[in-house]
């Protein structure tokens, strides 16, 4: 068995809010496997529902354009949040986003290829030309280009000066309403659009951890189905945009408010700067050991 370490048992400890005698013996029981160390604690009741690639730890800004029938999201990564405050930074995320909107490109890797609109200069070389000028590393993580329909109409919402960019689209309604419902998202954080969404896979190993944890507080296994089906309606309320309650008026669902509005959902995309991304922990002293003993 892997011997556990601090670190681990720190790790579990801010993702689950647990003690620390509780992750250490789960992460123990797992042998060391952080992920099914959750899911134990989730179990006994000890922790709330929580990934690893929650956790936010990069810098840089996120960035919403909207021009006609058409519009992009995009995220670009910096080292430092200094550099993300930049107006050089600011200039280029313009730029990159412009660019998308006119060429549509795939992936990253084929908008990295493109020449860049109005130039000979590739965009790949456009983000090294600013890396040289701004003495950072800086990267195109990730864009979703969207395209509308005359009936429907975009929301587009940026939190925090861009650490949070939500682009959503919704059948009827107008554009202020598009962008209540970008708003909700931003301060909510829904991962599906509705429950149709939810892949089996994710739906059966919830419950089964909604089972364990309602038969580990001692319940009758008789009633347990019935806890279970209560608890499973509220998971899906709390995931899914369409069931969660409206941000602005918590009385109403977002389907029902949009549908006061002669408006549908019809999707939504969410980045916050770094998720799932691990920042480079720095710490000097232990640095300073570990070339000493070299």
């Amino acid at each position: 068995m892997a011997a556990i370490s601090a670190k681990q048992v720190k790790e579990l400890r801010e993702i689950t809010g647990a003690g620390m005698m509780d992750c250490k013996k789960a992460l123990t029981e797992t042998d060391g496997d952080i992920d099914k160390a959750v899911d134990l604690l989730r179990e006994k009741g000890m922790a709330k529902a929580a990934k690893k690639a929650d956790r936010v730890a990069a810098e840089g800004l996120a960035q919403v354009k909207v021009e006609g029938n058409k519009a992009v999201i995009l995220e670009v990564n910096s080292e430092t949040d200094f550099v993300a405050k930049n107006d050089q930074f600011i200039q280029l995320i313009n730029t990159l986003a412009e660019h998308l909107l006119k060429n549509s490109p795939s992936t990253v890797e084929e908008a990295l290829s493109q020449n860049l609109e109005g130039s000979d200069q590739k965009v790949e070389e456009f983000i090294n030309t600013a890396i040289a000028k701004i003495g950072e590393k800086i990267s195109l993580r990730r864009f979703t280009v969207i395209d509308k329909a005359e009936d429907e109409n975009f929301g587009a919402y940026l939190h925090m000066g861009g650490r949070i960019a939500v682009l959503t689209k919704i059948k009827g309604g107008n554009d202020s309403v598009a962008k209540d419902v970008a708003m909700h998202v931003a301060a909510v954080n829904p991962r599906y659009l509705s429950k149709d969404q939810v892949s089996q896979e994710e739906a059966a190993h919830e419950k089964e951890v909604l089972k364990q944890q309602a038969l580990n507080e001692g319940k009758p296994e008789k009633i347990v189905e019935k806890m279970v089906e209560g608890r499973m309606k509220k998971f899906f309320q709390e995931i899914c945009l369409v069931d969660q309650n409206f941000v602005k008026d918590p009385d109403v669902t977002v389907s029902k408010y949009l549908a006061n509005n002669n408006a549908t959902a019809e999707g939504f995309v969410r980045y916050e700067v770094g998720e799932g991304l691990e920042k480079r922990q720095e710490n000097f002293a232990e640095e300073v050991q570990a070339q000493m003993k070299k």
